[in-house]
């Protein structure tokens, strides 16, 4: 019986043995693009008229409750985004101007960098570029801080308006 045992113990520690098992595990990362403004609702920037003549209009304090948030997966060997910004008219007279601040918050990745102080036209204007694989955190203060101001930039040009809805569209492309 102890013969035996040894054999058997023998044979076993002799032959090299592994015993393993395996799985396979399908993972899917999709392309993402995602932006979005926060927080969302309307703002009113509203020159002042002078008190006295010969003196110019009073160009409004800007606009800096917006926030610009975005999350971008890019395919294998793509190529950074960018977010441009267009408006849908200009006012005569009157230059719009968007800058995006350097992102803040808590996002992470290849954020984009800011293209800096813009004047809005109907033409797509870059306000951020060199997106990559990035998050900035949603909501305000996460993102790139915009501010929106108008100042006059003919005085021969302008005509009296009032309320004039100028709607700013933000698009995220490669």
């Amino acid at each position: 019986m102890r013969v035996k045992k040894l054999v058997l113990y023998l044979i076993f520690c002799m032959i090299p043995c592994t015993i393993f098992s395996q799985s396979t595990i399908a993972v899917t990362l999709p392309v993402v693009t995602l932006l979005d403004i926060e927080p969302t609702g309307t703002f009113n920037l509203n020159f002042t008229a002078p008190t006295e003549a010969g003196q110019a209009l009073t160009t409004p304090e800007a606009n800096t409750t917006k926030w610009i948030n975005y999350t971008s997966a890019i395919a294998s060997g793509g190529i950074t985004r960018r977010i441009t910004a267009s408006v849908n008219q200009v006012i005569p007279g009157v230059n719009i101007r968007l800058q995006a601040a350097a992102a803040s918050g808590a996002g992470g990745g290849v954020l984009g960098t800011s293209s800096g102080l813009v004047i809005l036209s109907t033409t797509a204007t870059n306000i951020i570029t060199g997106i990559g694989g990035a998050f900035t955190g949603t909501g305000a203060n996460n993102g790139h801080r915009l501010t929106i101001s108008i100042a006059v930039n003919t005085y021969a040009n302008l005509s009296a308006q009032t309320n004039t809805p100028i709607v700013i569209t933000y698009t995220i492309t490669e």
